[in-house]
């Protein structure tokens, strides 16, 4: 795959990679020049992706769990094979560290073999009868052809987290990647069709995201839709699916809070506190939004933070060494300005960062941390996509409760801290889909992920990601 190459995209009934002659730029953020250039589909594009997706959609659903399983294994190959050219495709769109980049490479493959097994873990139950002659059993079914949307931030693990079970479920899928980081999708479309996925299975279409979330949700062989990103879009895709009563599963926004407690492994605390900000330059929906500290130890908290946020390394993801890349685009650069400039209006105090980073024409923040922030401040209440740690502190563990979880969202949080009973206590109360007790990187392949309140609907991986693309269907037979 040429990086400076025009890229078409998989989408006609042929299976053919096309070009058409509305084109999107691919902007490298790292630089802020473009370097690939890609088709855009029609909305009559999309109409016929669907109804390939449905020709299709009888014989794989048909195909043995087995043997799908055979074929993602295939795909998970053909992605490891190509590791290196996707960890460098992915920096070059996202602007991540290329070792960040490897590891969503490698958390890729994980999920393509984790779905191939769990595919023929469809199980149905026999139930207990209460009639006599008659006997009651359910059985699962894939939903039907999928309509998926993955973001920017992780261009490649996301689009598989969507595909992968709805693949092993026996669903057929039409991928809307984001136009910012194409690339990375193009990428797996040609890992699937070398694999043997059959051309209707697996589709791309490329474009405006208004008119492409339009045709998924008025077309009726589109049975289900999956996204993630922003809490606001997922309004729009509830209020357009609620015409036809279309199911939906939502990632969507989070403001995750991240508790340090008087009782933690200081050195294990700030390390898993680096790890939950500043990876992926803080654009991630699991990212630690909002950083609450025990008052007692506070000033050795920050301390400590300070000298390792002062260690990480800020450049362009390809060069040795870099630990944070830039922020996507020119909006998230200017939008993470004004969260700063709006914390320290409010009585916060920058200790570290709080520039764009000199001498760069990308879109570089230095990474950044505010102590004192008040509970008002916009990077305390809207999600921050950017390397920016607001501290706060409190007193009790009643307090750091209610301050985790005095937001509408609740994707995931974080608490740092070596008290068993703790453990259980904010297992049960915290108000979010996943919680990282002393781990700043909970998500893996075996384990649901999805959020609570604003966060979204459903779960993705696990078992539970498998369920989501099945129907169950109650069988009563008369003997």
């Amino acid at each position: 795959m040429s990086q400076s190459d025009e890229k078409p995209y998989k989408v006609n009934p042929g299976g053919q990679w096309v070009t058409t002659d509305e084109k999107i730029a691919v902007v490298n953020p790292a630089t802020g020049e473009t370097f690939a250039c890609v088709s855009a589909v029609s909305r009559e594009h999309v109409r016929t992706a669907f109804g390939h997706a449905h020709a299709s959609f009888a014989s794989w659903r048909s195909t043995m769990a087995k043997e799908r399983g055979v074929l993602l294994h295939r795909v998970a190959d053909e992605v490891h094979r190509r590791q290196d050219e996707l960890a460098r495709i992915i920096t070059l769109e996202n602007g991540k560290p290329l070792a960040q980049s490897r590891g969503e490479v490698a958390m890729t493959e994980d999920h393509l073999r984790w779905f191939a097994e769990q595919g023929r873990r469809a199980y149905g139950q026999t139930i207990p009868h209460q009639v006599l002659g008659r006997r009651n059993l359910t059985v699962k079914t894939p939903v039907g052809v999928v309509g998926a949307i993955s973001p920017w931030n992780f261009p490649l693990v996301l689009a598989v987290r969507k595909a992968a079970p709805a693949l092993a479920a026996g669903c057929t899928v039409v991928l809307k990647p984001s136009s910012q980081t194409p690339l990375s999708a193009i990428a797996l479309a040609e890992c699937m069709k070398a694999a043997g996925i059959p051309s209707g299975v697996f589709q791309l279409v490329i474009g405006n995201a208004r008119m492409i979330a339009g045709e998924f949700l008025a077309n009726p062989l589109c049975r289900k839709i999956t996204f993630t990103g922003s809490t606001e879009v997922g309004r729009e895709l509830i209020r357009g699916a609620a015409e036809s009563i279309k199911p939906l599963s939502l990632e969507l926004g989070g403001l995750a809070a991240l508790l340090v407690f008087e009782d933690c492994d200081l050195d294990v605390a700030v390390r898993e506190t680096l790890i939950a900000k500043f990876r992926n330059t803080g654009q991630s929906c699991i990212a630690a939004n909002r950083i609450y500290v025990q008052r007692s130890i506070h000033d050795a908290f920050l301390e400590r933070l300070i000298a390792g946020v002062k260690k990480l390394k800020t450049g362009p993801g390809l060069e040795a060494n870099i630990d944070m890349g830039p922020l996507i685009n020119r909006q998230a650069l200017e939008a993470s300005l004004r969260q700063i400039e709006d914390a320290t209006a409010r009585g916060g105090r920058i200790v570290c960062g709080g520039k764009r980073l000199a001498g760069t024409s990308g879109f570089f923040l230095e990474p950044t941390v505010i102590d004192g922030v008040d509970n008002s401040a916009l990077c305390m209440r809207e999600e921050t996509f950017a390397p920016i740690a607001p501290i706060a502190t409190f007193d009790t563990e009643e307090q750091a409760i209610q301050q985790a979880n005095g937001s509408e969202y609740g994707l995931s949080a974080y608490a740092m801290t070596n008290n068993l009973a703790r453990f259980f206590r904010l297992a049960e109360q915290i108000e979010a889909g996943t919680l990282g007790i002393n781990d700043g990187a909970p998500t893996t392949s075996q384990s649901p992920f999805g959020g609570v309140k604003q966060s979204g609907w459903g779960r993705e991986l696990g078992s539970e990601g498998l369920e989501a693309f099945l129907e169950t269907k109650h069988v009563s037979i008369g003997i």
